[in-house]
């Protein structure tokens, strides 16, 4: 089980002892392991993300649960594409005028008081 790692930042859990203790942590950074994320069973692609169909509900996947199907899953951890998100919230501040670009230019209610404030001489 050389290739089993913690689900929320990588780091290897080879030395740990299998079965997975209900409140073992990850060494590095203290996330609980034996959560849905960490599991098999565990699918985005299915009704409660869970593909063992008489498993009781967990609602927090990345908290400590009783389960009693829980089998740690090799490969759960997935980095987070950074780029990815930078590109979508640069599209979403280009769309709606947030971000550093709207800091740069004022918006049009602050342009009209501008004028306003130029003709009463404030």
């Amino acid at each position: 089980m050389s290739a089993l790692v913690c689900w929320k930042c990588g780091t290897s859990l080879a030395d740990y002892t299998l079965p997975l203790r209900r409140l073992e942590e990850c060494r590095k950074c203290g996330a609980e392991l034996h959560v849905c994320k960490l599991c098999e069973w565990y699918s985005v692609a299915v009704a409660k993300h869970c593909r063992e169909p008489i498993a009781e509900e967990v609602k927090d996947k990345e908290r400590a649960n009783f389960c009693d199907y829980f089998k740690p899953r090799v490969g759960a951890y997935v980095a987070a594409d950074v780029a990815a998100s930078g590109k979508a919230r640069s599209d979403l501040d280009a769309l709606f005028g947030g971000g550093k670009n709207a800091a740069a230019e004022p918006s049009a209610a602050d342009r009209a008081k501008a004028e306003l404030d130029k003709l009463f001489n404030k």
